[in-house]
């Protein structure tokens, strides 16, 4: 019994193993040929610079010198060596021009596409930052009303200079006052217990009586 339990857990723990939930990766299957994978960037960097230069007058006119270098080669060349038929309304030429338009309409879209991309880029960060530079507008807003409101309650150049002015006049009243009351006073007589000095007469002047 012990060994039919031991023979069922060891069964079920394969199973287990074997067996692969939702958090395992699916494992790729292996390929003879690796797919080609370019650089992204790289090659859209490249098409960019392509679809920039097709559309510069230096890529028409190297265009149209090639353009005429064929036809007047096929057409007043050598028999022998042309290569494009004029009869045939030089077909070879068709061709090539066309096969250039065919990937000159992908290279300028997938520029494009990449622009989209970029603007898309630049609009988000645009957009935060104005989210931003708001928020910090707010913040200030804010604390200017709070500099506003304490400034209300300190004292201004002007009220300081009216209350020391008013303190200045009463200074000046209470000073006034008791000077009065000290030319008011009378003179105190001395002491009984002192005894008046002598006056001395100065010389040359006869006594007063």
């Amino acid at each position: 019994m012990h060994r039919n339990r031991n023979g069922v857990a060891a069964v079920a723990e394969k199973m287990r193993s074997n067996s692969r939930g939702l958090d395992t990766p699916k494992e790729t299957r292996k390929r003879f040929l690796n797919r080609p994978r370019p650089n992204p960037d790289r090659f859209g960097s490249a098409t960019e610079n392509f679809a920039r230069f097709m559309g510069t007058p230096q890529f028409l006119l190297y265009m149209t010198v090639f353009c005429i270098i064929w036809l007047c080669w096929n057409t007043f060349g050598p028999a022998g060596l042309r290569f494009d038929s004029a009869a045939l309304g030089f077909t070879a030429l068709t061709l090539m021009l066309s096969l250039q338009a065919s990937y000159a309409a992908p290279l300028l879209l997938l520029a494009q596409n990449r622009q989209d991309d970029r603007d898309r880029v630049s609009l988000r960060q645009d957009r935060q930052r104005a989210e931003r530079n708001l928020s910090d507008t707010e913040y200030l807003t804010r604390e200017i009303a709070e500099l506003r409101i304490a400034l209300r309650e300190v004292a201004t150049r002007d009220y300081v200079r009216s209350e020391l002015r008013s303190v200045l006049e009463e200074l000046l009243e209470t000073t006034d006052g008791q000077e009065l009351t000290l030319h008011k006073r009378k003179p105190r007589k001395p002491p009984e217990n002192t005894v008046a000095m002598p006056k001395v007469q100065p010389a040359g002047r006869k006594p007063v009586r």
